[in-house]
């Protein structure tokens, strides 16, 4: 199969790009392109038009700083993987990074368009909820900030509005004592995972930060400092995942129970 007839417009900067999200045509704009690429192929989108953002350098722009690190939302999970841009997660970000389906992925895809592709397996919704993320999205009228737990609604659907784009990540920095885990299933190398597990522990910063993803919609963050302690015991684990709330099959309740018993043995440092 092959996709629908569409214009491709390429925008040097993000006033230019707002402003083509703003027409009455169907409208998408394209980062990495890795998921967008493959719905234009089986027509699960079939927008009249695309807005390439693969020219906006502010995209790609990231700025440490002694609270944190802002990433620009073009950043490639390579980039990240590879250190080109400054880790102050200790770690974290780079850990998942690796992670992320193949290499060749790796350097086209964008942390950005995972984020607003917002599918429940990919990494970075649940890594992002995780260090506590803040994201900023810009549309022709203005800015506005967003919590990384608050981002994903659903499968596949996010807060952004059709004419709004996520510019920037804002990532806090870890303290020196905290501790982190990121633990996953896949089948096998490469495909999308059936449970993620994700912690954050910074005593410093008075967070403790348990995320549960690969769900059926967006990521569970729970913080509660007794979780660490509860969940190093089989039992208080095994009650904790059997709660209706969390509305978990037996497949995935194994799964889980697995990847936290395995967190809390590689909490890091």
């Amino acid at each position: 199969m092959k996709a629908v007839t569409y214009t491709l417009e390429r925008q040097p900067d993000l006033p230019g790009a707002c402003a083509q999200l703003t027409r009455e045509t169907y409208t998408k704009p394209i980062a990495g392109g890795q998921s967008l690429g493959a719905m234009l192929n089986l027509r699960l989108a079939q927008p009249e038009a695309l807005v390439d953002l693969d020219a906006i350098a502010s995209l790609r722009a990231c700025d440490e700083s002694p609270h944190g690190l802002t990433l620009g939302a073009m950043t490639a999970h390579a980039a990240v993987e590879d250190g080109v841009v400054p880790d102050v997660t200790q770690g974290f970000l780079p850990k998942v990074a690796r992670g992320i389906a193949y290499r060749a992925v790796r350097n086209r895809g964008t942390v950005g368009g995972s984020l607003c592709h917002a599918d429940p397996a990919a990494d970075w919704i649940t890594a992002m909820a995780a260090v506590g993320a803040v994201y900023t999205v810009q549309s022709a009228t203005g800015t506005r900030r967003i919590e990384a737990g608050d981002f994903m609604v659903s499968a596949f659907e996010t807060q952004l509005a059709a004419d709004e784009l996520l510019t920037a990540i804002d990532v806090p920095r870890l303290s020196p004592d905290a501790r982190w885990a990121y633990v996953k299933f896949c089948r096998k190398t490469g495909e999308f995972a059936l449970a993620i597990v994700a912690v954050v522990i910074d005593p410093a910063r008075d967070v403790t930060r348990w995320v549960v993803g690969a769900l059926d919609g967006a990521p569970r963050v729970f913080d509660d400092p007794r979780l660490a302690t509860m969940f190093a015991d089989p039992l208080a684990r095994a009650a904790w995942l059997a709660n209706p709330a969390l509305d978990l099959d037996t497949t995935r309740r194994a799964l889980l129970d697995d990847l936290i018993a395995q967190a809390v043995r590689e909490l890091h440092p």
